[in-house]
């Protein structure tokens, strides 16, 4: 058995399928306790884009090609830019070819791993890099094997072997990574990997995973001008979910509500289930579809929306965006680039220079496409990228090598107060590289510091960590652990005492009068050091703190 374009495409929507139904779950395995358990989403988000290639039929060479890079303009985080290149590789492998027989997928597997491996500063064992290279071992010795008389020799045979090797690393990574170990998980990127190959599995069987959860389809965009508002012939998309009464507990209680919504309206989905109603129907009395529906039980949810309305904004957005310039042509010599969540923060690097905010951050990781159209808005013939986080580096490195018409140069910051720094340092007088070099300087002379809430409880270094407790963070690593925002400040505010600059930006949802009980916080530790605090707006983090 062979491997062609049409089925190879069949199990990439497979694996995105299944990797998109365990997106929870996988996001639940990252043992860092802050909330930044994204591993799941960014997979998901980057392997999803496949669905767009829709019923793929050409040559398997064709195929991975265009997977590898619509994944790789997807790729969101470390683990979703992995997952990319991966792809990458086997795109390369497979590079000339119509169809692929065992040693062909052996060997793109092998430089699948290759491609990853290469691009990660610090590899590290554990990971799902350690998953991807025993996979890739495991498919070449199937291979080998395969050329003796009466061994196994197909495709499907090939993959479940890669399968039971894959799973036996994973089983693993907690040995190879204390934290893992300590938390009693597996790697969370490793987890996803071998979840892709299950789906591949599934799909050589004749058995694709379908999709469960509900989640925007991932093809490609419409083009909401091509029909006129006054087109849409019901007003609005009306959904509910009724939790029925015991008068109509069982399955198929509720024809009648079935019949009257298909009379009022069109597009109706009716799921009549034992205990709930969901429907969903167009139409222009919705509230005779809600009265109709609470004579069947409680109502549990209810979402209502003005697809005229909507359409109207839609197709006026759509416009603005074509209009807009894709390339903008150099006036300056110097732009800049930066992630970060939160309007005062956006505000604090427009302050000092930057051209365009990405918004984005943990559990919010922008697409290298984002970072790809923010870099050629900015009319400069040099773009500095602050990622800002460590999950975004990767991807923002990827974007730059994307980029033709501008030269584009990744700053490695890892927080809000690096890329304030860095961007701080900023000459306009002086070359890229030794702006860069001043830079990387100015990152290396701020301490990072934030307090979020811990998402789960779990047990770090030895020191057990209740889910809700707040976390003091320094350079990104625990430093210390309170009950109370306010309380955590104060731990963090004892390593202040040498400071000579402390900048807070206070979180979402802050009182204005905080400022002020924050700069008390910090004065009573470290009363010589000038205390500046203003308005961040981020989410997740009460504090982050940067300090000089």
């Amino acid at each position: 058995m062979t491997m062609n374009g049409q089925l190879f495409f069949e199990m990439l929507v497979s694996a995105a399928n299944a990797l998109d139904n365990e997106q929870e779950v996988i996001n639940n395995m990252n043992v860092f306790p802050v909330p930044d358990g994204d591993t799941g989403i960014n997979m998901t988000l980057t392997l999803r884009t496949v669905n767009g290639l829709e019923s793929y039929k050409g040559a398997l060479s064709d195929c991975a090609k265009q997977a590898a890079e619509v994944a790789l303009r997807a790729a969101r985080g470390n683990s979703g830019a992995i997952l990319s290149l991966f792809f990458r590789g086997m795109s390369k492998a497979f590079r000339g070819l119509d169809t692929a027989d065992i040693g062909d997928v052996a060997r793109a597997f092998r430089q699948g791993h290759t491609e990853a491996y290469k691009a990660v500063m610090n590899p590290t064992k554990g990971t799902i890099l350690t998953v991807m290279q025993k996979c890739a071992e495991s498919g070449e010795k199937f291979v080998e094997a395969s050329a003796h008389e009466g061994a196994k020799k197909d495709m499907e045979s090939l993959f479940e072997t890669m399968l039971k090797a894959s799973e036996v690393a994973l089983a693993k990574t907690p040995e190879q990574l204390p934290k893992l170990k300590e938390a009693h998980v597996v790697d969370a990127g490793g987890y996803g990997f071998v979840t892709i190959l299950k789906g591949m599995v599934a799909a050589l069987k004749k058995n694709p995973v379908v999709l469960l959860n509900d989640h925007p389809a991932a093809a490609g965009a419409a083009d909401f001008a091509d029909f006129d508002t006054e087109e849409i012939t019901f007003a609005y998309c009306t959904e509910c979910i009724v939790e029925k009464s015991e008068a109509f507990a069982g399955e198929d209680t509720a024809g009648e509500l079935h019949r009257f919504i298909c009379e009022i309206g069109d597009s109706v989905v009716f799921v009549d289930d034992e205990a709930i109603i969901k429907l969903h129907v167009h139409t222009d009395h919705p509230g005779q579809v809600m009265e109709k529906a609470l004579e069947y039980g409680m109502l549990a949810t209810v979402k209502i929306e003005n697809m005229k309305n909507q359409h109207s904004s839609l197709v006026d957005k759509q416009e603005k965006a074509e209009s807009a310039p894709k390339v903008a042509k150099p006036t300056k010599k110097y732009g800049f680039v930066s992630v970060c969540l939160g309007e005062g923060i956006a505000a604090a690097f427009m302050d000092v220079g930057v051209d365009r905010i990405i918004h984005g951050g943990q559990t919010m990781n922008p697409s290298t496409q984002d970072i790809m159209d923010a870099v050629n808005l900015t009319p400069a013939e040099y773009v500095f990228v602050f990622p800002n986080n460590k999950n975004i580096y990767m991807v923002a490195e990827q974007a730059a090598g994307l980029i033709r018409d501008k030269k584009v140069i990744v700053v490695p910051t890892k927080s809000v107060p690096q890329g304030i720094s860095a961007m701080i340092a900023f000459n306009p007088d002086i070359s890229p590289e030794d702006n860069l070099e001043d830079m990387k300087a100015a990152i290396d002379s701020v301490t990072s510091m934030s307090v979020t809430n811990a998402v789960r409880s779990t047990t770090v270094e030895g020191e057990k960590i209740i889910g809700g407790q707040m976390l003091g963070l320094v350079n990104g690593s625990i430093d210390c652990v309170a009950d109370s925002a306010e309380e955590c400040l104060g731990k963090l505010a004892e390593q202040m005492k040498d400071a000579s600059y402390v900048m807070v930006f206070l979180g979402e949802g802050m009182p204005e009068d905080a400022a002020a009980d924050t700069e008390a916080i910090i004065r009573a530790k470290a009363p010589d050091c000038e205390v500046a605090v203003l308005m961040g707006g981020q989410p997740l983090y009460p504090y982050i703190i940067s300090v000089e």
